[in-house]
């Protein structure tokens, strides 16, 4: 009886550590990976996703801060992360002799200062941090530049990412610095600016962003290029317009955090994002651009040469990609956000 007993439950162990090396933990940007690219890789593969979302890196970087990877295999931090969390040895080096869809991926997203080498991640999605304008409301040939949102007529009708790594540096591009300046007083000299906006904001907000502009809730301010892209499918009043004083490129990248569990699957579940296909299907979702070159192949031609979704190289060569900032700036970053949000 003791016997049978034994045997029971090492069959009952053997069979929850094969169901447990048969899955993958996801935690993603929310409004990146369609559900069906999820249940499409569980079908193909077998291996089941336990999937879950944020809405910032901030969220993403202090939950492994906090207790050394709780249990993700798949991470999606935007580049700058990628930059902070290698150099913290939060990541785990890519096997990239697993990662063979890398062929199809756009080398300028490539060996990038924030991940020489694509040591750590692989490229996702990417986009722009620009301004959008409702042509019901104002003339868009009279808003060119960051500096231009700060010009009385926009009393209360300015839209705000929630977001201190766009707020701030669209702040210090419109005062003649860079996006990612970390000189202190220049910093302060974007927050002293700030302060001079604020009856021009009506809110902060990321998530429901592209609703909020749809509904003309707010008729002018920032937004990412995507989002305006979905809004103006709803509302073609709606233009989007790359700031002459510069912008923001963004990329959000796949990476594995140290410890992961699972990493094999997790270079299996990266892969396959990067499958053409499966790249076109993410992109075309949410309509952010993918670095994925023979997914643009795929695409229509009325998103392939959109230049709202793909601006051209001349455009981008005014856009700056986001990169890590020292902990003293980061630190001066969310002291200032603080304290503008209080005074608002």
């Amino acid at each position: 009886m003791i016997k049978n007993l034994l045997t029971a439950l090492l069959l009952t162990f053997s069979c929850y550590a094969f169901a447990d090396d048969n899955m993958v933990n996801v935690y993603a940007w929310s409004g990146e990976i369609p559900d069906a690219v999820v249940k499409q890789f569980q079908k193909e593969t077998g291996i089941k996703v336990n999937f879950s979302t944020y809405d910032s890196n901030e969220t993403l970087y202090a939950k492994l801060k906090a207790v050394d990877n709780p249990g993700y295999d798949v991470i999606e931090p935007s580049s700058y992360y990628v930059d902070r969390m290698r150099k913290e040895q939060m990541l785990e080096p890519l096997d990239l002799t697993k990662i063979s869809n890398m062929k199809y991926l756009d080398p300028e997203f490539l060996n990038e200062p924030y991940d020489p080498g694509n040591k750590y991640s692989m490229p996702n999605l990417w986009g722009v941090t620009g301004i959008f304008v409702n042509k019901k409301f104002f003339d868009p040939n009279t808003i060119q530049r960051w500096s231009d949102l700060w010009q009385p007529r926009f009393d209360n009708q300015i839209l705000l990412l929630d977001d201190v790594r766009e707020v701030i540096p669209m702040t210090l591009m419109s005062l003649g610095y860079s996006a990612n300046d970390n000189n202190s007083e220049h910093i302060k000299q974007a927050y002293e600016q700030l302060l001079k906006l604020r009856a021009n904001i009506k809110l902060f907000v990321s998530d429901a962003a592209a609703s909020i502009i749809t509904d003309e809730d707010a008729t002018v301010g920032m937004t990412w290029n995507g989002d305006l892209y979905r809004a103006q499918l709803n509302n073609p009043n709606l233009v989007f317009i790359y700031p002459k004083d510069g912008f923001v490129i963004w990329v959000d990248c796949f990476a594995i955090p140290k410890d992961a569990p699972h990493y094999q699957n997790a270079l299996k579940f990266i892969n396959f994002m990067m499958r053409p296909d499966i790249a076109l299907q993410s992109s075309m979702a949410y309509f952010y651009a993918t670095p994925n070159l023979e997914a643009q192949k795929l695409m229509p031609e009325k998103i392939r040469n959109n230049p709202m979704i793909y601006p051209s190289h001349e455009i981008l060569k005014h856009g700056q990609f986001q990169t890590d900032l020292s902990d003293q700036t980061v630190a001066l970053y969310a002291q200032y956000w603080e304290m503008l949000k209080l005074k608002m």
